[in-house]
């Protein structure tokens, strides 16, 4: 086994340690979130990113004092859901064993100007998520958003108190891209963390993407990425 071939399963290694492991589609069988969790424990990623439907199968079966923490959606994937409707999703997330929560920011009222219901509604579930262990994820969703609307975007989630600001839901138009992760990064303060989303497949991607200043990586191709299996 020569020395480039250990270099580079060490850099997969440290990779996974960023990385959310996602099924989020809409048909994603039971099965198939316990091979999700299997994965995890196995490659020692960071998370397991899950529809909230299946967060007390994924407690389950990581079992207790997994070091895998246990991620959810909420306002999935539009965000313009009702902030009450999105609160009594976030307690039902967390009482079934979430300890993270992604959240779609409401870009509709973000769009129309109304950024003090925004961060209202952002400083609710941080505080609810705070006050029961978890982390909140703002999803802003970057590609309908221009790079004004992002730096303002990432204002109102970092005096929201929210714990990462997280580029896209992957059912956009374009995921995370270096650009716009740079700019998060220049614009929020230090203690917020950055999660990038959306459309990566490959270890240079997902490299590039922590090196310009992201902490998680939100990807389906988690396996792939770290195990260096890309062909283009």
């Amino acid at each position: 086994m020569s020395f480039l071939f250990l270099a580079t399963m060490m850099a997969g290694d440290e990779l996974a340690l960023h990385i959310d492991h996602t099924l989020l589609r809409a048909d994603a069988t039971a099965d198939q979130i316990a091979q999700l969790c299997d994965e995890a424990r196995s490659y020692g990623f960071a998370a397991v990113c899950v529809p909230p439907c299946y967060v007390q199968l994924v407690k389950e079966r990581l079992g207790p004092g997994t070091l895998v923490k246990i991620a959810t959606v909420v306002g999935f994937p539009l965000g313009y859901q009702h902030a009450k409707v999105k609160l009594l999703e976030a307690h039902q997330a967390v009482a079934d064993g979430a300890t993270e929560v992604d959240v779609v920011m409401n870009i509709a009222a973000f769009k129309s100007g109304k950024y003090e219901e925004v961060r209202t509604e952002l400083a609710d579930l941080a505080d609810f998520c705070h006050l029961q262990n978890a982390e909140l994820k703002v999803i802003i969703e970057t590609a309908l958003l221009n790079q004004e609307e992002i730096v303002q975007a990432c204002e109102l989630c970092a005096a929201a108190g929210a714990d990462y600001v997280k580029t896209s839901t992957g059912f956009a138009s374009k995921g995370a891209t270096v650009e716009d992760v740079k700019l998060m990064r220049r614009v929020l303060p230090a203690q917020v963390k950055i999660k990038a989303a959306g459309g990566i497949k490959t270890f240079a991607a997902a490299e590039a993407l922590i090196n310009a200043g992201a902490d998680r990586i939100g990807c389906s191709a988690s396996i792939q990425i770290v195990t260096h299996e890309q062909n283009s």
